[in-house]
């Protein structure tokens, strides 16, 4: 059973930074893509930047220059760092990763993060 467990979420005020962590349970060579989405309520689950196997990466455009996504394959854990934060990237952020052998997708529970003064 794959797991994918997000942390990192909190509160932080705008300008801040966090990162945040998705914990899986699989080799991460083993997806492709994985990426972040982040939702919030009354609104449809948006992207927010993915990564291909071969590092190929896309940033939703409200994202680009502040967010970056990386991967660690000795800890099988992927990365968002977050910088310069905005009131409007507070939003629930989930971790996903596609299986390279089913093409099942799976994601995380979700972080909460919350850009206020």
């Amino acid at each position: 059973q794959v797991q994918l467990v997000e942390s990192g979420g909190g509160l932080v005020q705008p300008g801040g930074s966090l990162r945040l962590s998705c914990a899986t349970t699989r080799n991460i060579f083993g997806f492709n893509p994985m990426g972040w989405y982040r939702q919030v309520p009354g609104r449809e689950r948006e992207l927010v930047v993915s990564i291909t196997r071969g590092g190929s990466t896309n940033y939703a455009d409200s994202v680009k220059g502040r967010f970056t996504i990386s991967r660690d394959f000795a800890k099988n854990t992927l990365y968002l760092q977050m910088n310069s934060l905005k009131p409007e990237d507070t939003a629930v952020y989930y971790c996903t990763a596609r299986s390279i052998v089913t093409n099942d997708d799976y994601w995380g529970q979700g972080t909460q993060v919350t850009v206020s003064s």
